[in-house]
C-alpha cells in the first residue's frame, strides 16, 4: 500500500469532516492518536473539545446557539485500563461499556450502525489502542449504509498488531464536501507519522480547511510506561 502524506490527504479535502488517525512515531516510543472536528452548520462549529478525566468531551462553545446536541455533543475519547477509545461520536460509551463487561470492541459495535442523519447516514468510525507492557496493537472500525442505503449496514473492523514505527492510518467520516455527503470508502489510508506530539499537533491543524475546522486532540502514550502526553486545539477561543 502507498505511504501518503497526512498533510496532503487534508489540504486535498475540504471537508473530512471528523478524522481518527492512529499508529506508531517515527521513534517507535510512542503510541499515537489524533482525532479532529470540522463543520458546516452553526450548530457543528460550536463546538470545543475539553479534557474529562482521562479523556474528552466536546462541549458547546456558546450554550445559547446550540440548537440540537443529539450527535454533536459526545465524549469522543475514553480510556477503560490499558485501553484507550476514539470515535466521533456516542459509540464511544457503548465500546467502554460491553468491554469493560468482557465484550470485544467488534462485538460492541455490533450493537450500533451508522448515524440518523438522513440523507447523509454519516458514518460511525471508531479506533482502540491496546498498550500494555510494552506492546501495543490497535483497531479501526467503520459502520456505515449500503452506498447510502439506511436499510443495510456495512460494517468493517481493521485490526493492527505490532505497528511499524512512523505508520499510521487515516479514517473519516466523508470522501469530500456533497449533498449528501459521500461517505468515506475503502481501508483506513496509511500516513507517516512524523516529529514530537507539538510538532504532529501543529501539522494536522494546518493542513485542515481553515473555514470548517473545529476542534482537534493529539495524544503520545509512552509504549515503554502507559504514560501520555495530551494537546487540545480549538478554534473557538
Amino acid at each position: 500500500m502507498e505511504m501518503n502524506s497526512l498533510e496532503q490527504e487534508l489540504k486535498g479535502n475540504s471537508y473530512p469532516g471528523r478524522g481518527i488517525v492512529i499508529g506508531k512515531s517515527k521513534d517507535g516510543k510512542y503510541a499515537v492518536s489524533a482525532y479532529f472536528i470540522m463543520g458546516r452548520s452553526e450548530n457543528s462549529r460550536n463546538r470545543i473539545f475539553i479534557e474529562d478525566g482521562e479523556g474528552i468531551r466536546t462541549q458547546a462553545f456558546d450554550p445559547s446557539k446550540l440548537s440540537d446536541p443529539s450527535l454533536i455533543i459526545y465524549a469522543p475519547v475514553r480510556v477503560l485500563g490499558n485501553k484507550t477509545i476514539v470515535t466521533n461520536g456516542d459509540q464511544t460509551d457503548t465500546i467502554y461499556e460491553l468491554m469493560d463487561k468482557q465484550q470485544t470492541f467488534e462485538q460492541a459495535l455490533r450493537t450500533r450502525e451508522f448515524e440518523p442523519d438522513a440523507p447523509n447516514y454519516t458514518p460511525r468510525i471508531s479506533g482502540i489502542m491496546h498498550v500494555e507492557d510494552g506492546n501495543y496493537n490497535y483497531a479501526m472500525s467503520i459502520l456505515k449504509s449500503n452506498n447510502g442505503n439506511p436499510d443495510s449496514c456495512s460494517r468493517y473492523t481493521f485490526a493492527y498488531e505490532n505497528p511499524a514505527a512512523g505508520e499510521g492510518r487515516f479514517i473519516h467520516t466523508y470522501m469530500g464536501d456533497g449533498n449528501p455527503l459521500p461517505s468515506f470508502e475503502g481501508e483506513p489510508k496509511l500516513i507517516g507519522i512524523d516529529g514530537s506530539i507539538d510538532e504532529f499537533t501543529d501539522k494536522i491543524w494546518e493542513s485542515l480547511n481553515e473555514d470548517n475546522k473545529v476542534s482537534l486532540f493529539v495524544r503520545y502514550i509512552e509504549i515503554a510506561t502507559g504514560k501520555y502526553e495530551t494537546r487540545i486545539v480549538n478554534k473557538n477561543k
